[in-house]
């Protein structure tokens, strides 16, 4: 081996301490660029000489003479390597073989492989027939164990959903008009009896807004028995004329009938921009509020609330009726009804899916253009584009079928994941043809043989499995960390991303690199690309003289790196990025959490037009609010103190708990003041003996007349505000509240303000709390549930992506063994977090729902970028760390960035969709890739040629001596075939890691 050391005395060194410490194991990627193809010693020669009479000694296996022993050079002594950077040698042994003998096995047999890959997918994916589908809000978003949710489900068991609202606005179509002129009210009147005469039909029978609305006394001025809206629950000004048209007509001083709905405050419940006069009469509005409150009849189907008999009524009747607003030529409609966000923002999204199948057909373009020549002929490589993205489509459906059996929820935000899969699976794609490539530098494809080309595609992944096993594992922790979240969508959504990843990971590395060794082979038989059952013919300006490396690797040594890695260039590249995460943190420090539910929506939708108009002719309108007091006899003993319980809400709507005065029956609906009026006023009838507060005198009685009270008449308004058991006790009863409209401007836009939410749910919760004398009792609200999440949400981002960074970290350590370069890789990968969380609030992106899924999106991404430069420059031999880094940007720079391109161009085509999912997730993404990119090429390669450790024991020798190397492979070539016999047999064997190849005298690949 003297002529081999002679050439090589760094290879020998690092073989000699790898042998000390892994019984030769680590020292293969040492000994296969030494050798260089089959005939291992004979490379050694000077190019321009015969092989020496030792080289071909050492070649055969003999011993060399004493007299060639004495003309050699001594080799220098190896170097001293610290326990960290044994402790690497031996991880980088570790994987390295792993994958060599991986690669071996897929190259040896590429059919049986891809064979029992698809058979694996297949089988994983049967497990989608259990795929649990889950669209519900409060299953999705509602943080599970919270107070919010023991709230909701107590409230629920006492009262559970009885309504769905459908609203309509009226207001003139001049601006500024008086809507309460009597020929808008006319066309108003005309509108009403158009939606409760109007008919829908569902399974054979037909249906009125009578025959489907709750039921409730007080509808009317005047109830009449001959009247059936007069008992359903109705909510309007236009009940003074008890909902009839011809009564209307007849009215000749509308006002004055008017003004004897209420208080003024009752009337500014449903008139919007209403003017009064200094007593307090009514003389103009320019809105009018027209509610209707339809029975629930909703159950679950499939993870989805479907009321399919009230919804047929809503899309047939109330819709149909105030979107054709031509019939009513004085007024101008805006209007919502239950049924409004599924349909808006669903059809949003399914129209939006389009973009999913544009960006497969953007990415294999793009694929097969960058992964060899773009013109199909010799070197194109169009059909493992499509392997690439068949690839990414088993991995998905295994993935999904293995979640499903776990149990694991599926929600719409899961709609996202193909492109993050299809984000990392082409990164690992463009990784492993790049190992192929430059395994074969040097080397013509006719001159490889079946022997050659497997062990060639063992190479290949030796050198790319580590790389995308840094990759794969820290995606797979960055997303399984996340998947503790509270949030149910959020944890379901990183479960699935995780098992997916794994997938991508597995399937990368055998299936993917078994139909490389296909095609590689297709290419040697001049067949046609995709085709490949034809023969193409042979073309003499296509001549194969072995791999050349591209002009993106030139780029990155010859222009990219010499400028970053000049000392000016250093010291531009830390100061730009310095001010670049000082951006960040300023971004950082004031990035908001906020209520993005109206983002949503699309932006042509009705309802924006709704929301709009409802802010400004009902500012004060908030969410409802329920107090509901428990243990009716507790009820009884407090009756008085809960009758007057408004005295206890007054004063509350200008700071939290933000709950409207309790001057109008729309802020305040108390059955217990209402009854307490009802029996001072007409008293029982002498059926109930009355005490001298004006109560009945036992709790039996109190019990008899309140449910008297509110079945029929005026009480019957409240006869879904209490709760009766199977035995007819009473349980609970609710108070209905109204908060003040807790809405903001941010960025020219009305949001609902999520701060204002979460400090009003604090403070009702406190105020009931402080009811000493009246527990047990309990708050409960729908924006609850929001805040609560909103609560939480900014704390779980910043647990999240801090925990999935320290994982990473880990991973990277272990998968790397170098401590200086995981401290490295991490810091530029939080870096590039904190960056994108400034970029996000420059922008006027939110902390909500979807920016956070797609901020642990961006750990998994970032790392990706950084991860590989990181891996490479462990791998270059040679003490510059400026020339390391400029082979590892040489190497895998073009890959980083074709992955890179491959991932924005995908999801660039989401720019144009208008739902805010899509859109979000593709400026996000954008952010990512761009800002990951330009920290993997730029910074990361600055600061390893600053701060970065020395390569593996088993690292490449550096580029000089690789190039004289590959200038002889064609002699190497010849000399194979005259050393088959013994410098074959023998150089592999020196190689345990080669024992797989040692057991098949000829290994050709499978037909």
């Amino acid at each position: 081996m003297a002529a081999a050391e002679k050439a090589h005395p760094d290879a020998a060194a690092a073989a000699d301490a790898s042998d000390a410490e892994s019984e030769g194991y680590g020292s293969f990627v040492a000994f296969l660029n030494k050798s260089g193809s089959k005939d291992a010693m004979a490379d050694e020669a000077p190019a321009d000489k015969a092989p020496s009479k030792d080289a071909e000694d050492a070649a055969a296996g003999a011993t060399p003479t004493a007299a060639s022993t004495s003309n050699a050079m001594p080799a220098p002594e190896p170097q001293k390597r610290s326990s960290c950077e044994k402790v690497g040698d031996k991880v980088d042994s570790t994987i390295t073989g792993f994958f060599f003998r991986l690669g071996n096995f897929c190259s040896f047999r590429p059919k049986t492989t891809i064979s029992i890959a698809l058979v694996i997918a297949i089988l994983c994916a049967m497990g989608m027939a259990r795929l649990s589908t889950e669209n519900r809000p409060e299953k999705l978003w509602v943080p599970q164990n919270t107070q919010a949710e023991a709230e909701q489900d107590q409230f629920l068991s006492y009262f559970p959903p009885s309504s769905r609202f459908e609203n309509v606005i009226v207001t003139a179509r001049e601006s500024g008009g008086n809507v309460l002129a009597k020929s808008h009210l006319v066309e108003a009147m005309q509108m009403h009896e158009s939606i409760e005469n109007g008919e829908s039909v569902y399974e054979g029978t037909s249906y009125t807004f009578t025959d489907l609305c709750t039921p409730a006394g007080g509808s009317c001025a005047e109830p009449s028995a001959n009247n059936p809206i007069c008992n359903c629950l109705v909510i309007s000004v236009l009940k003074q004329w008890n909902y009839d048209l011809a009564t209307l007509e007849a009215d000749t001083d509308v006002l004055a009938t008017l003004n004897e709905y209420g208080t003024k405050e009752d009337l500014e419940g449903v008139l919007g921009g209403a003017v009064f006069d200094d007593a307090g009469k009514l003389l103009t509005a320019e809105a009018i509020s027209v509610s209707y409150f339809l029975e629930d009849r909703s159950e679950v189907e499939n993870g989805s609330t479907v009321d399919p008999i009230n919804e047929a009524w809503e899309e047939n009747v109330f819709l149909r009726t105030v979107k054709n607003g031509a019939q009513f030529p004085l007024l101008l409609l805006t209007y919502l009804s239950s049924r409004s966000f599924s349909d808006e923002f669903g059809g949003e999204i399914s129209g939006d899916l389009l973009f999913v199948q544009v960006s497969y057909v953007v990415a294999f373009i793009f694929l097969g253009a960058t992964l060899g020549s773009k013109v199909c002929g010799r070197g194109s490589r169009w059909a493992m584009s499509l392997s690439a993205l068949v690839l990414i489509a088993m991995a998905t459906v295994a993935g999904f079928g293995v979640a499903s059996l776990a149990g694991l929820l599926y929600g719409p935000v899961h709609s996202v994941l193909p492109f993050v899969l299809l984000g990392i699976g082409v990164d690992d794609a463009f990784v492993i043809a790049n190992a192929f490539d430059r395994e074969r530098e040097g080397v013509p494809r006719e001159s490889e043989d079946d022997p050659s080309l497997v062990k060639r595609g063992a190479r290949s992944l030796a050198r790319a499995g580590a790389s995308i096993t840094v990759t794969s594992m820290t995606d797979l922790v960055a997303f399984a960390i996340s998947s503790t979240s509270a949030l149910p969508a959020l944890a379901s959504f990183c479960a699935f991303a995780s098992i997916n990843i794994f997938f991508l990971w597995a399937l990368a590395a055998t299936f993917f690199t078994s139909t490389m060794v296909i095609d590689e082979k297709r290419q040697r038989a001049n067949r046609r690309d995709i085709i490949c059952c034809s023969t193409r013919k042979t073309n003499p300006d296509e001549e194969d003289t072995g791999a050349k490396e591209g002009l993106i690797p030139t780029y990155f040594r010859k222009y990219h790196a010499p400028k970053i890695l000049s000392t000016p260039g250093k010291v531009a590249t830390i100061i730009f990025f310095s001010a670049l995460f000082g951006f960040g943190l300023y971004g950082l420090i004031n990035l908001p959490v906020e209520d993005s539910a109206r983002n949503f929506i699309p932006q042509d939708s009705y309802i924006n037009e709704y929301a709009t108009a409802a802010d400004e002719y009902f500012p004060g309108a908030g969410a409802s609010l329920y107090v509901t007091f428990e243990t009716g006899q507790k009820i009884y003993e407090e009756r008085e103190s809960l009758a007057t319980l408004d005295t206890r809400l007054t004063g509350l709507s200008e700071e939290p708990p933000y709950i409207a005065e309790p001057n109008s029956d729309s802020t305040y609906q108390n059955v217990m003041a209402g009854m307490k009026e009802f029996l001072a006023a007409d008293g029982t009838a002498g059926v109930i003996e009355l005490g001298d507060d004006g109560w009945p005198t036992t709790y039996e009685d109190f019990v008899t007349a309140l449910k008297a009270y509110s079945s029929i008449g005026p009480g019957a308004k409240y006869r879904g505000d209490v709760a009766y058991s199977d035995a007819g006790e009473l349980e609970a009863y609710r108070v209905k509240l109204e908060y003040v409209r807790l809405t903001k401007e941010f960025r020219g836009e009305t949001i609902d303000d999520a701060s204002r939410q979460i400090d009003a749910m604090d403070a009702t919760r406190e105020l009931v709390e402080s009811w000493d004398d009246l527990q047990p009792a309990f708050p409960y609200s729908e924006v609850f549930i929001a805040a609560e999440s909103f609560k939480i949400i900014g704390n779980e981002l910043y647990r999240n992506v801090g925990l999935a960074i320290l994982c990473v970290g880990l991973i990277v350590l272990l998968t790397i063994g170098n401590l200086v370069t995981t401290i490295l890789i991490t810091a530029n990968v939080t870096f590039c977090v904190v960056e994108i969380l400034g970029f996000m609030y420059a922008i006027g992106i939110v902390i909500d729902s979807v920016s956070v899924i797609n901020i642990v999106l961006a750990v998994g991404l970032s790392i990706d970028y950084s991860a590989h430069i990181g891996h490479c420059f462990m791998v270059k031999g040679g003490e510059s760390k400026n020339a390391r880094a400029t082979e590892a940007l040489a190497d895998i720079g073009s890959s980083v960035l074709n992955g890179a391109l491959s991932t924005f161009l995908a999801v660039a085509v989401l720019l144009f969709s208008k739902s805010y999912v899509f859109k979000t997730l593709s400026t996000q993404f954008a952010l990512t890739v761009g800002l990951g990119v330009v920290h993997g090429l730029v910074l990361l390669p600055v600061l390893l040629s600053i701060f970065g450790p020395k390569p593996f024991a088993s690292a490449e020798p550096p580029h000089e001596e690789k190039s004289i190397e590959m200038a002889k492979a064609p002699e190497a070539t010849a000399n194979e075939t005259a050393h088959a016999g013994s410098a074959d047999s023998d150089s592999i064997s020196d190689n345990p890691t080669d024992l797989a190849l040692e057991e098949t005298e000829q290994p050709v690949v499978e037909e």
